[in-house]
């Protein structure tokens, strides 16, 4: 029984992510700001399906995408500088400006930390706990960085139009928050869920 349900959840969690992003469409405060805050949510789905059959994922992962695709969806939706849910936070915790934009860039290295552990570990590319983690968060921040230039490019090509994509706030320094963010993200992941993703390897067959 097990095993049926995880070979469903690909699907359930795909079919809830396409729902949110309806929803998210019709609701989204600035469309242009959508397709680029949920753009990479489409090419995840796209890659998933393309690799299913092929390279199924543990399903840790397959949680851990579609969260990551809820957070980047919510924040398309309002865009990342006026979330309710940061607004909440901002207010909540005395902060300056609202952080949303943290939780999204923490995700941007906590969840593609995951799947390069997997791949790495899958494929054998590297022996050794220590050298594989190493890696690991290296690949997340060379992503982040990837993502800033993204923003970078945006800026330069629609000008004051990528405000809302960029979310700066203001924040001279919201670049190296953003890496600073994803590091840490990465790094939580392998701290926090190494144990139970290897348990999870270990049921399809991986040593």
């Amino acid at each position: 029984m097990a095993g049926a349900a995880d070979s469903r959840l690909p699907g359930a969690l795909a079919a809830a992510v396409v729902a949110a992003l309806a929803v998210s469409w019709c609701f989204a405060f600035e469309r242009g700001t959508w397709v680029l805050e949920t753009a990479p949510v489409f090419i995840a789905l796209a890659l998933l399906a393309a690799t299913r059959a092929r390279f199924p994922l543990t399903p840790l992962l397959y949680w851990l995408i579609a969260a990551h695709a809820l957070v980047l969806i919510y924040g398309g939706t309002y865009t990342y500088a006026l979330t309710p849910f940061g607004d909440w936070l901002e207010q909540a915790l005395g902060l300056s400006r609202n952080p949303y934009d943290r939780i999204g860039h923490f995700m941007q290295g906590f969840v593609p930390a995951m799947v390069a552990r997997e791949i790495l570990i899958r494929r054998a590319v590297v022996n050794g706990a220590g050298w594989r983690n190493f890696l690991i968060v290296c690949v997340c921040l060379a992503i982040s960085a990837t993502y800033e230039f993204i923003e970078w490019w945006a800026a330069l090509a629609l000008g004051q139009g990528a405000d809302a994509f960029l979310g700066t706030q203001g924040d001279v320094w919201d670049t190296q928050w953003d890496m600073l963010m994803a590091t840490v993200g990465a790094a939580s992941a392998l701290v926090l869920l190494g144990r139970r993703h290897d348990r999870q390897l270990a049921a399809l067959g991986v040593k």
